[in-house]
């Protein structure tokens, strides 16, 4: 069996950006692919089922329970593999919801302008107005204590961020010299906005989409916590949390879920900044300039 030549090996990792090398994106990488291993082989990789009371209540981490259990006997470390499968995937169907809505409105804000622009920005704005985590609390009580109105909620307050930076992009994009020329050849509005407007305004806000993950992740998290979210004995890591402040003396309880918040709010932030870096011409030259 031919094994690979490491001079060819290094030249793959050479093709990589500078910025995709860095300290901080290999770990925020490592750890993202890791959750997405554990949240899809969580039935195989898990030694318990996370909703079986079977083993002693509160035991320390030991040999047959690593992360110890909770007051019902369950183990912590198939709940908070379990977990995974419930608060990352909603996390980034969060994200991705608040993307497209609030890119596609504030597209059509900086776009069209006058009456449109106002409505949506003065709804945008109006939204601004509340703190973020009291008018998702308020939302989610208004709709009722649940996993999924508690994203409803969260979508609520997250996509007027997207609004205003897309509204801003495409206000700077629309007067230049090929979105005219498009327009003067008889391209209808929204094949404008396809082909001219959205590849000239998507990295900044895919930016701004990875660097929300985290906070989405957070206040989900603490909806959840407030008794907001998912419910007994869904394994969601912010409704643990909260389970582990009864039993504050058994540490095990909560700090084992609320480190699986930590390593993915870090991972994304840190695979943000790497994708800010990456994009942005005159910070990844400078990086490459560091490098050599």
């Amino acid at each position: 069996m031919r094994r690979r030549d490491p001079l060819a090996r290094k030249g793959l990792l050479r093709r990589l950006p500078q910025a995709w090398r860095q300290p901080l994106a290999v770990v925020g990488g490592v750890l993202v692919v890791a959750w997405i291993v554990v949240a899809l082989a969580a039935p195989v990789l898990a030694p318990h089922d996370p909703l079986a009371q079977e083993l002693p209540r509160l035991a320390a981490p030991g040999p047959g329970h690593w992360f110890g259990t909770d007051q019902l006997g369950r183990d912590i470390l198939s709940r908070v593999m379990y977990g995974a499968r419930v608060s990352i995937p909603l996390t980034l169907l969060l994200v991705a919801l608040s993307v497209l809505i609030g890119g596609l409105l504030g597209a059509c804000a900086g776009y069209f302008g006058r009456w449109v622009d106002e409505t949506i920005m003065r709804v945008a704005d109006l939204v601004f107005a509340f703190p973020t985590v009291i008018l998702a609390m308020v939302v989610a009580a208004a709709l009722g204590a649940s996993l999924t109105n508690a994203v409803l909620a969260v979508l609520v307050v997250a996509w007027p961020a997207y609004a205003r930076v897309t509204r801003g992009l495409v206000l700077g994009v629309r007067e230049r010299e090929f979105v005219l020329s498009g327009r003067l050849l008889g391209f209808s509005v929204w094949r404008s906005l396809r082909v001219d407007v959205l590849p000239n305004v998507t990295g900044p806000v895919l930016v701004l989409a990875t660097l929300d993950i985290g906070t989405a992740l957070l206040l989900l998290s603490g909806l959840s916590f407030l008794g907001l979210g998912a419910k007994p004995p869904s394994p969601e890591w912010g409704a643990m949390v909260a389970s582990g402040v009864e039993v504050f003396d058994s540490w095990w309880v909560a700090t084992f879920p609320g480190l699986a918040i930590l390593t993915v709010v870090l991972a994304f932030n840190f695979l943000g900044d790497t994708l800010r870096d990456a994009l942005d011409p005159r910070t990844a030259r400078a990086i490459k300039e560091r490098a050599l």
